[in-house]
């Protein structure tokens, strides 16, 4: 038997700590929040991505009562984004989250179906994007998907 380690790299920053652009980049996200539909399960996320063309759009998670037909705010934002900019890659992609009570103690990654998603978005522009995770207390960044997904299933493997 071999043992496989596999490292990932996570900077965490208070937001004091963040540039212009990114604090710019989470408060897109942190205020997207308040646009979620999320009536079943009251946890409303938003994201922000910033277009290589200094573009910002935001996207937010949507509910439905057949859960399996609604959708994630990285996923909304991400779609968005390629739809109406295909030709812009995403540099930046911010997520916050926040339940009744307010904003998240720590950082929430995304699930595993947006995970997939961000992967394929970074193949089809051919370069990683950075993630940052927003929480009141913490701000997770990092670049590339592989950070959120170690052991990813890419479409070179198809090749």
């Amino acid at each position: 038997m071999k043992e496989v380690k596999i490292d990932i790299n996570i900077h965490s920053y208070s937001y004091e700590e963040l540039d212009a652009t990114d604090k710019m980049l989470i408060d897109a996200a942190i205020e997207a929040t308040n646009r979620s539909y999320a009536p079943y399960s009251n946890f409303a996320v938003g994201a922000a991505a910033l277009l290589e063309n200094g573009k910002v759009v935001t996207g937010t998670n949507q509910e439905n009562a057949a859960y399996p037909s609604g959708t994630c705010a990285e996923r909304t934002t991400l779609f968005y984004a390629n739809s109406e900019y295909p030709d812009q890659p995403v540099v930046t992609l911010a997520v916050a989250a926040k339940s009744p009570s307010g904003f998240l103690d720590r950082p929430i990654p995304p699930c595993g179906a947006c995970r997939q998603v961000l992967m394929e978005v970074e193949q089809r522009y051919k370069r990683p994007m950075r993630i940052m995770l927003y929480s009141k207390n913490e701000i997770y960044v990092m670049y590339g998907t592989r950070n959120l997904l170690p052991l990813s299933f890419a479409s070179d493997y198809m090749e």
